[in-house]
C-alpha cells in the first residue's frame, strides 16, 4: 500500500519560516495530485495549496506571497515552503494525495497524518 508522511512541523517566531515536507512511500510510482490542507482547533479543514503533475499550481489566496508548493518527483515529496508566517497560520497540516500505484493506472487516494505547526506572536 500507500503511506504518506508529512515532517517539517514546529514552532517558529512570528516572521519565520518553516518548509513541509510531504513523502509517499510504499506502492508509489508518482505522484498526480497533491493538496496542503490546514486544520485550526474549531476550525473547517481549509485548502492551502496544491499541485497536479506536470507543474498546475494553486495557491490560496490567504497565503499567497507567503508559501510556495513545489514537488521532487525523483523523491516523490511534495514540499511547502512557508514564510513570514503569522499566528493565524497556527494549525495542524495535512497532505491530501492522489498516487499512481503502477503502470496498469491503479491509484491510491489518502492522507497523511498530519503535522503541528505553531508561530508564536
Amino acid at each position: 500500500q500507500v503511506q504518506l508522511v508529512e515532517s517539517g512541523g514546529g514552532l517558529v517566531q512570528s516572521g519565520g519560516s518553516l518548509r513541509l515536507s510531504c513523502a509517499a512511500s510504499g506502492s508509489v510510482l508518482r505522484f498526480n495530485t497533491v493538496d496542503w490542507y490546514r486544520q485550526a482547533p474549531g476550525r473547517q479543514r481549509e485548502l492551502v495549496a496544491g499541485i497536479i503533475r506536470g507543474g498546475d499550481i494553486n495557491v490560496s489566496d490567504f497565503v499567497k506571497g507567503r508559501f510556495t508548493i513545489s514537488a521532487d518527483n525523483a523523491k516523490n515529496t511534495v514540499y511547502l515552503q512557508m514564510k513570514s508566517l503569522k499566528p493565524e497560520d497556527s494549525a495542524v497540516y495535512y497532505c491530501n494525495a492522489e498516487v499512481l500505484m503502477d503502470s496498469m493506472g491503479g491509484t491510491w487516494w489518502g492522507w497523511g497524518q498530519g503535522t503541528q505547526v505553531t508561530v508564536s506572536s
